[in-house]
């Protein structure tokens, strides 16, 4: 049976369950209150990391942290006045480093992104989005032994589920990629990933399919959202708009709507910023390498070479603090010394995180007539696709091919 669906957030989530249940025979609208791909999805890394599964919330991750806020150029911060608002998340993220919950969340992340290749391919095969993706693999170098041996309980969680990769000497990252800097000793190298060349024109070629295959786009800013027996009512600046079933893909602005219905979401925001170098450094590289001891990546794409880095929480509201970002330039500059640092943009977006690494992804525990798909932290462009899929099996009365019940929105009540 084919439902009027609206789907509140035009981002990647929000672009792929569109066409999703447009293929599935819905009438679609997708609504947001800026253009699409206006949000996090734009400015991420531009990687598909099949089989990632190591979660955010790691042994040890208390103490890593501390280290961090007061480490030069520190990848992590949170702005003082934030600190007693993201308290209570920050408790329910230590809690999540505890051995068994590490292993669990890295099974449920896993169930997902051992999908996310195919279904990327499955989403856009047969059309022109197809050549936005390159079969680049996921690299990752470090200059000390002892930080690559940190990484001993991320491997053994990618071994424990299946998750291809390979360890690389100094010699096999240079034959990898020749422009880096000879001082990487170490290696990790997930062939099977794909990179993408230009995040923002996937998401946005996306809603144009959507809308040339019979979808509706609009601009439209939801506010308030009430459900009654027969339909569920979105109200903003703009008006009013009813539909059979709503889905929420609002990102980091989802958890205002949740609370609406009553659930109650520990979703919190990872502030991640991007620094776009000139584009005669894009051929540099030949794909995303991530610097091991400094947490940043930097991303070959057809507008410049792309440096994303920076784990910050303060909220949706305070301005942007680019200071960090730009300390990293001499970073750069000795791991690829023949880059070229000039600034050509800068950006910040809200990566929507829950504490255990895993997005939210089902009915509303009120209704079944609204369903959440946020919460996708780091792993956005990975996981775009299979959440399309999966959100369409739940509206179409199909069943999923994977157990919904670790992303369900009321995990978190017993905590």
């Amino acid at each position: 049976m084919s439902n009027k669906i609206i789907i509140v957030g035009a981002g990647v989530i929000g672009a792929a369950s569109a066409l999703a249940l447009l293929k599935d025979g819905h009438k679609v609208t997708l609504v947001d209150k800026e253009s699409p791909c206006a949000g996090a999805s734009s400015g991420n890394a531009g990687a598909v990391v099949n089989g990632s599964c190591a979660p955010t919330a790691m042994p040890g991750i208390f103490f890593d942290a501390i280290r961090m806020l007061i480490r030069t150029n520190s990848p992590f911060s949170i702005q003082p006045s934030y600190f007693p608002k993201i308290t209570p998340w920050l408790f329910r993220f230590i809690l999540q480093s505890r051995s068994s919950a590490v292993f669990n969340n890295a099974k449920h992340l896993h169930a997902l992104s051992q999908h996310a290749v195919e279904s990327w391919h499955q989403l856009t095969n047969n059309t022109q989005l197809t050549s936005l993706f390159r079969e680049t693999g996921w690299l990752k170098v470090y200059e000390l032994e002892k930080t690559f041996a940190d990484t001993s309980k991320s491997r053994e969680l990618l071994d424990k589920m299946g998750t291809n990769y390979e360890r690389l000497t100094g010699a096999q990252i240079h034959d990898l990629e020749p422009n880096l800097a000879p001082v990487f000793k170490r290696g990790f190298y997930q062939k099977d990933s794909l990179s993408i060349a230009n995040p923002e024109r996937l998401v946005k070629g996306m809603v144009d399919l959507f809308v040339n295959r019979g979808g509706t786009y609009k601009r439209f800013d939801v506010n308030h959202i009430a459900t009654n027996n027969d339909q569920v009512t979105l109200r903003g600046s703009l008006g009013e708009l009813t539909a059979d079933k709503v889905v929420i893909a609002a990102g980091a602005w989802s958890r205002s709507l949740a609370k609406q219905l009553e659930d109650n979401i520990p979703l919190d925001t990872e502030r991640g910023y991007h620094l776009m170098l000139p584009k005669s450094c894009s051929s540099l590289l030949s794909r995303p390498v991530v610097h091991g001891e400094n947490s940043f990546v930097l991303s070959p794409m057809e507008t410049g070479l792309r440096m994303t880095s920076q784990v910050e929480f303060a909220g949706l509201n305070a301005p942007p603090n680019y200071k960090n970002i730009r300390s990293l330039l001499p970073l750069v500059k000795n791991m690829l010394p023949k880059v070229e640092t000039r600034e050509e943009s800068v950006w910040m977006g809200f990566r929507p995180s829950l504490p255990d690494s895993l997005p939210v992804l089902g009915f509303s525990t009120k209704t079944n007539k609204v369903i959440y798909a946020f919460g996708h932290q780091h792993l956005g462009m990975t996981l775009g696709a299979i959440t399309g899929f999966l959100i369409s099996d739940l509206l179409s009365n199909r069943t999923p091919r994977i157990s919904m019940s670790p992303y369900r929105p009321n995990r978190f009540n017993k905590l």
